[in-house]
């Protein structure tokens, strides 16, 4: 990636070293260059038709996101013109239904065909917002069943005809609060404002029940509590905090002025930021914010991010809604306006290698890329490519991301297109990649270890001793009938979605387990496919982490042959990809 006005140059090395070899064959050579990614986000702005559960979260969900939706679309004229333009083009496939050409396996060969027909079907759906009558009818046809869920204390069961659920209640008012903080009229807020007095007395008696348990002077902080401050700050001048609950809601703002620090995770801390701030207090959220950015990380690439980032069951641990609520603390609390930008590079960084999961993460996500600091809608530049000293003139430029490609057959690569210079003229980042593709002798191959995915394969013999079965590192020989172990590790600097990996087998080789199947180790989840030449093993979800994976093979026939390279990339973005070496083996009879 590149980011803001720069020049950056990289070295292809093995390509510049290419000459030298008198067996390797050049296939093609493609640069991909995506000027502002930004757009990626309006791709993503999610129209949601029906859900298949009636509740009152789901309900609230659909509203908040078409509300959203239909309000960043109508707020740059310029969307509705550049989705014009993507119509009937390539701009609104699925990522995994992109680069055919440059991945190593089809998408119909994986298991995730349907994802992709999902996603396309989606970025179709981005239409429907244009269609004011349309969706003014579902937005009112949704507050409308909202409201009649509403019980008369103005709290919301879970679903229809349920007891009141305080939670659930919360939930639908923090939500309302943030659209109400946007400015988003095309929605009421009057049933939000109906909900505070079932909110306010809820903290009420949570207050009263520490008194009853005699545990005031003690920790009482947790993270519906800091929820509560949080959705509660949105409408401090709409309804005052009631004389009743006044008395509690002081005792939370001060047990969150004490105990910040061992609520044991952002988001909740961001919540009380935020919380103190709107309620008056301009110093605690100073020591808050300066905390969460101290423990942050910043790099050019992925910008600014936090290690303990992970998927969890807890709403609280969301990593893309926590990072909006980053985003929103820091433009609102401290005006940082560097660490809002760092942080929105994390999030489109994170668009790059996978998909949002939810409706509300990626509602969280555009609110805060598209409505947060700098206009990144704004630019029309393109990124300049300089390849072997030979600037590429752009023949076909994608509507608003500005991604452009351009393609040399084999005939036309050369040693020199190892050197490559890009240049950025404008605010922002920018990403893209080279992808060459060659034939060459599989001995000669070395390992690609410049890309944030890194493959190490190695090969063990097992055998039978009397402490038990050991395994040992291939030597100069092996012989017909001998067990081995393949052990593939692993590493990866980021979270990845739909990611590929095939381990080539030696012809004189033949698998242990012929079965396919999903298999679960060291909390990865993935479907291992054994085919005729090689091994496949695709992986859903990989995390940031490294990674051990182990199988076995027969020695079936003597001769010297190549065990075969070890191969892995992100079909969602095929420029992140590596390559193992390949282990020669002699393999001998029995003697």
């Amino acid at each position: 990636p590149i980011r803001g006005i720069a020049e950056k140059k990289f070295k292809f090395e093995k390509l510049i070293a290419s000459a030298k070899s008198d067996t390797l064959r050049n296939k093609s050579f493609t640069v991909q260059m995506t000027s502002n990614p930004s757009w990626y986000a309006v791709q993503a702005l999610p129209y949601l038709m029906e859900f298949p559960h009636e509740c009152s979260e789901q309900t609230f969900n659909r509203l908040y996101a078409n509300a959203l939706a239909k309000h960043i679309a109508d707020s740059d004229s310029k969307i509705r013109r550049v989705f014009d333009l993507w119509k009937g083009t390539d701009a609104l496939l699925s990522n995994l239904e992109k680069n055919e050409q440059l991945k190593s396996v089809a998408l119909l060969e994986t298991p995730w065909v349907v994802q992709g027909k999902n996603e396309t079907e989606a970025k179709h759906n981005i239409g429907i917002l244009f269609d004011d009558n349309r969706l003014s009818a579902e937005l009112k046809a949704t507050y409308e069943k909202l409201k009649n869920m509403q019980l008369s204390d103005g709290a919301w069961p879970w679903f229809p005809g349920g007891y009141p659920d305080s939670y659930i209640t919360l939930y639908i008012v923090t939500g309302f609060g943030r659209m109400k903080n946007l400015e988003i009229n095309n929605v009421s807020f009057d049933i939000a404002i109906r909900a505070l007095d079932h909110l306010d007395r809820w903290i009420d008696k949570t207050y009263r029940d520490i008194l009853k348990d005699g545990h005031k002077n003690q920790n009482n902080l947790g993270t519906t509590i800091a929820l509560y401050l949080y959705g509660r700050s949105f409408y401090l001048k709409d309804r005052a905090i009631s004389p009743d609950s006044k008395e509690a809601v002081d005792y939370f703002l001060k047990q969150a002025e004490k105990y910040w620090l061992e609520l044991d995770n952002r988001m909740s801390q961001g919540h009380l930021a935020l919380a103190l701030y709107r309620f008056g207090d301009k110093e605690t959220p100073k020591k808050i914010m300066a905390s969460i950015k101290e423990r942050s990380q910043t790099s050019e690439e992925l910008g600014m991010f936090w290690g303990e980032t992970e998927l969890s069951w807890w709403w609280y641990r969301a990593p893309i809604e926590t990072q909006a609520l980053m985003i929103e603390a820091f433009a609102e609390v401290t005006d940082d306006t560097k660490s809002v930008e760092d942080c929105k590079v994390w999030l489109l960084k994170q668009k790059q290698t996978q998909d949002w999961k939810t409706t509300k993460a990626t509602s969280d996500a555009i609110y805060s890329l598209l409505c947060r600091g700098e206009n990144l809608l704004a630019s029309n530049a393109l990124v300049e490519v300089t390849v072997g000293g030979n600037k590429i003139e752009p023949q076909k430029v994608e509507a608003g991301t500005g991604f452009y490609e351009k393609r040399y057959v084999a005939s036309e690569v050369k040693p020199e297109f190892g050197d490559i210079i890009v240049k950025k003229t404008d605010a922002g980042v920018a990403w893209g990649g080279a992808h060459w593709q060659y034939m060459e002798d599989m001995s000669k191959v070395t390992p690609h270890e410049q890309n944030p995915l890194t493959l190490k394969k190695s090969v063990f013999v097992k055998r039978d001793t009397k402490s038990g079965p050991v395994i040992e590192p291939v030597g100069a020989s092996v012989s017909v009938g001998d067990l081995l172990v393949i052990r593939i590790e692993l590493r990866t600097d980021r979270d990845m979605e739909y990611v590929h990996m095939k381990d080539q087998r030696g012809s004189g080789l033949e698998p242990v387990n012929v079965l396919s199947q999903y298999k679960y180790q060291d909390g990865l989840r993935y479907y291992e496919s054994t085919r005729d030449t090689a091994s496949h093993f695709y992986i859903d979800y990989l995390p940031k982490g490294t990674y051990v994976f182990e199988y076995q093979l027969r020695v079936q026939h003597r001769g010297k042959y190549q065990n075969g390279m070890a191969n892995i990339e992100c079909m969602y973005a095929p420029e992140f990809n590596s390559h193992s070496e390949s282990v020669p083996l002699n393999a001998e009879e029995v003697k």
